[in-house]
């Protein structure tokens, strides 16, 4: 088996053959964390739906049968689940299609996760805003529909594997197909296209997140869960 080093003073520790299962891998975080792993040795998997072929595989995460196909035959040690409809305004106007993914395809790949270390992408909208910036120990307060989706989510996330954990990531910015991909660079066409005036918040108060670095979170803590496991097992 091939050895692999989490740094520091710590010995080297060798785990069995690793595979991650990415959901979303075709967004704008799920391509950093799919690549993340992808490119420190391990056997990754990712899955999206309209936009999945060809480089992923083609899931809808509604389907049990589908979800359950997939990680059984895939076995992944770890799951990072990335997969969300991520707009406040789509989830205010489509709010059962987006409950359905930000919440039940939570339960459903909860559910089916078995032995797999489940993590799953949050967000720092499950806050109120009121007290930035907030710890996990915070208690959640969500103001709007988006929000109240993904907390939720992290409860049927929590109820159907304890053993979890949840990432409430901020506004995210990273290599993007699409400049409406990231809030951050939303603005750039109309830049662009040198409109004098836009519309935009001036009262609030955002912490942008690098992709590539809560990609490398999610492998670490991955790493580590398997280290922690490995040690139960000969112990």
């Amino acid at each position: 088996m091939p050895g692999f080093n989490y740094g520091g003073d710590q010995d080297e520790v060798y785990t069995p053959y690793r595979r991650v299962l990415v959901t979303g891998a075709t967004g704008l975080l799920g391509r950093a964390v799919y690549k993340e792993f992808k490119n420190n040795d391990w056997d990754a998997l990712g899955c999206g739906y309209n936009r999945a072929r060809p480089f992923f595989l083609k899931c809808n995460l509604l389907d049990e049968d589908a979800v359950r196909g997939v990680i059984q035959s895939f076995q992944p040690h770890v799951i990072v689940h990335c997969a969300a409809e991520r707009r406040p305004d789509v989830v205010e106007r489509h709010t059962e299609a987006a409950m359905n993914l930000n919440v039940h395809a939570c339960a459903t790949l909860a559910k089916e996760a078995g032995g797999s270390f489940l993590i799953y992408i949050s967000t720092d909208y499950v806050f109120d805003g009121r007290n930035p910036p907030y710890g996990e120990n915070d208690a959640p307060n969500p103001l709007n529909l988006y929000g109240k989706s993904k907390l939720e989510g992290e409860r049927e996330i929590l109820r159907h594997c304890p053993g979890a954990a949840i990432l409430r990531v901020p506004i995210l910015f990273g290599e993007v197909e699409k400049v409406e991909e990231s809030a951050v660079t939303v603005l750039f066409e109309r830049v662009q296209e040198g409109a004098e005036s836009c519309t935009i918040d001036h009262c609030q108060q955002r912490f942008p997140t690098y992709t590539n670095d809560v990609a490398r979170v999610c492998r670490n803590m991955a790493e580590r869960a398997l280290q922690v496991l490995y040690w139960i097992e000969i112990w």
